[in-house]
């Protein structure tokens, strides 16, 4: 049975872990809220940038530029995004479990991985696939030079014929308490919808100079602003899965320690009435040894 002293100092272990977590949870909200206003600012120009490439490439043709070139020997790039720190919950756990699942689809049998993110990189460490490249210690300083070279990376994999697919694997935030897995292809880029699957899309475009040009301009921006989206996606995700894991750790603490309170008590109150029953035994004793 744990004596007083150790469920003392189980209490301020519990109380000690309690403030970090607590520590750990503001700090997580303060960096949330600047991540959430990045990301909902530059979500509407990706998606409607996402939209506008999908239309001109369905007009345009795959022959347009080598980044919409569809190969079909089924090598492909598989880029998981994780984060660099644990204590997040089923953040990281959550975007390795979809990767695996990828993974092991039927006919994957050639595909390379690029991890962002010490997590990805520890786990695909001990495993038999391919990793291309990592790219890791950046989120909390996370700038635009950093999608543009992973960006630039996959696309030169992709026009030299090392990649014939990208895909871009991560946690996109919904919410503070919820986040999504979402896999989708960076290359070769998805063209608009054909008719009847999808939103009326218009009539046709008059480019000017020409839609070569166009192409050329915007495809590689495209590319860059996806990755760069997924980024901030993701950065979003892992500091609200945080701040809500270390709020759940720092409720469990609270309970723990009303728990710890209420043992202690109970031991400290048989800890004295054993000590009175003693004394009043010894007095009893000493009583009958006196009238004896």
């Amino acid at each position: 049975m744990a004596t007083l002293r150790d469920i003392r100092r189980r209490i301020r272990s519990v109380e000690s872990t309690q403030k970090i977590t607590r520590a750990m949870k503001l700090v997580a909200a303060a960096k949330l809220r600047r991540a959430q206003e990045r990301i909902v600012e530059a979500r509407p120009y990706a998606i409607k940038m996402a939209e506008l490439l999908s239309n001109l490439v369905g007009r345009a043709g795959d022959d347009a530029h080598p980044l919409l070139a569809r190969r079909a020997t089924g090598r492909r790039r598989l880029v998981i995004i994780t984060a660099d720190k644990g204590l997040c919950g089923a953040f990281n756990s959550n975007v390795l479990r979809a990767s695996l699942g990828f993974l092991r689809e039927p006919g994957q049998t050639d595909v390379t991985l690029v991890v962002v993110g010490k997590k990805a990189r520890d786990f695909y460490r001990r495993r038999q696939w391919t990793v291309k490249s990592e790219m890791l210690g950046f989120f909390d300083r996370l700038a635009y030079s950093h999608a543009q070279e992973l960006a630039g990376q996959l696309m030169r994999d992709y026009l030299t014929g090392e990649a014939d697919e990208v895909h871009l694997l991560y946690n996109e935030f919904r919410s503070v308490a919820v986040q999504r897995v979402r896999r989708e292809r960076l290359l070769p880029i998805e063209s608009a919808p054909a008719a009847g699957e999808g939103p009326a899309t218009g009539g046709d475009y008059i480019y000017e100079p020409s839609a070569e040009g166009i192409l050329v301009a915007l495809l590689p921006r495209h590319v860059t602003t996806q990755v760069y989206r997924a980024l901030m996606e993701s950065v979003a995700g892992e500091y609200g899965a945080r701040m809500t894991a270390m709020e759940a750790a720092s409720k469990n603490a609270k309970e723990m320690i009303e728990v710890l309170t209420i043992q202690y008590n109970k031991a400290r109150q048989e800890r004295i009435t054993k000590e009175l029953l003693d004394i009043v035994g010894g007095a009893e004793a000493l009583r009958q040894a006196v009238e004896a």
